[in-house]
């Protein structure tokens, strides 16, 4: 009998790898997405899908009936993130209850704040200075006073800034968005080290904890270490991959301040600036001793099928 997953936001960059990761480890998966998902990649006969928002929780459970593990990897648009982000994971965390599923969470280093330590382990202080940061400690918070009250298992895997998986981020829609006319837009100081994760590795870091849950205390926090890259490591790997010299520029960053106000999307990005100038980088220590070895593709290997997959390289 196969373990069976339930991917809410299957449609998103991170839902799309878990889908496949999960589909390819042999699991049964049911992908969850507003609209059916239609071209692109043929779909593993072990795929499932289910038209439903993350809310609709009975019509995913007549679908599913039992599962292992739910994985939450919705997301609402970044200037919802108060309204919708901590609503969207109450419901999922009703879903699993009704599955008897253990909740699977993606977290990221907002909770962490603009005087974060330059390593990060699961169990450092998380003290937000942002809008979103607050955000997220509260949806960790909800997972937690889930599995103390209402019996729902979950786990957290934070990772830095996503690599690959489509379009959406710091990573295509601002570094590599020029990168075809030879120029690349750093956001951050060169010299300052960021964390960040390639999207299948992490997906599959996904699967190798699902498949040792039994293992797992009833709320868990893991941290996905990926690559710790400065800005200046990252650039010289781009331009490896894409063969030839690159310009490297920066980020109008008091322009874009200043017009913010008047730009609600403006306003959430440069309240994350910090995140480019505070080094960070995430100790993977905890889930390699849960899992063995980390999932980790070479750093030239994961920028150059990132690039391909956005259009950038061809052959």
């Amino acid at each position: 009998m196969s373990n069976t997953a339930v991917i809410l936001g299957s449609n998103g960059r991170l839902g799309r790898e878990l889908v496949k990761a999960f589909a390819a480890a042999g699991w049964t998966t049911y992908a969850v997405a507003r609209k059916p998902r239609s071209g692109g990649e043929p779909v593993s006969p072990l795929v499932r899908q289910i038209e439903a928002a993350v809310d609709d929780t009975e019509v995913i459970r007549r679908a599913v009936g039992t599962a292992d593990v739910v994985v939450f990897a919705a997301n609402p648009p970044y200037t919802h993130w108060p309204q919708q982000a901590l609503p969207m994971l109450q419901a999922a965390i009703t879903l699993a209850a009704t599955l008897h599923a253990r909740l699977m969470f993606p977290g990221n280093v907002y909770n962490f704040g603009a005087d974060m330590p330059a390593r990060l382990f699961p169990d450092t202080p998380q003290r937000a200075t942002t809008r979103k940061g607050q955000v997220r400690m509260a949806m960790e918070q909800a997972l937690a006073d889930a599995a103390a009250h209402r019996g729902v298992q979950s786990v957290v895997i934070r990772a830095g800034e996503f690599i690959g998986g489509g379009v959406g981020n710091w990573f295509d829609n601002t570094i590599t968005k020029s990168i075809g006319k030879g120029r690349l837009t750093y956001p951050g100081h060169g010299d300052v080290a960021h964390a960040w994760a390639y999207l299948p590795d992490l997906a599959r870091a996904f699967v190798a904890v699902a498949a040792v849950r039994a293992n797992l205390p009833a709320h868990l926090r893991l941290h996905f270490p990926g690559y710790t890259l400065t800005g200046d490591e990252l650039c010289a790997a781009l331009g490896r991959v894409a063969g030839r010299p690159l310009r490297v520029g920066g980020m109008p960053w008091p322009l874009l301040r200043a017009i913010s106000p008047l730009v609600p999307i403006l306003r959430e990005i440069t309240e994350m600036r910090y995140l480019w100038e505070v080094p960070h980088a995430l100790d993977g220590s905890a889930l390699q001793a849960m899992i063995g070895e980390t999932p980790v593709t070479p750093l030239d290997d994961a920028l150059r099928a990132a690039l391909h997959e956005l259009g950038f390289l061809h052959g």
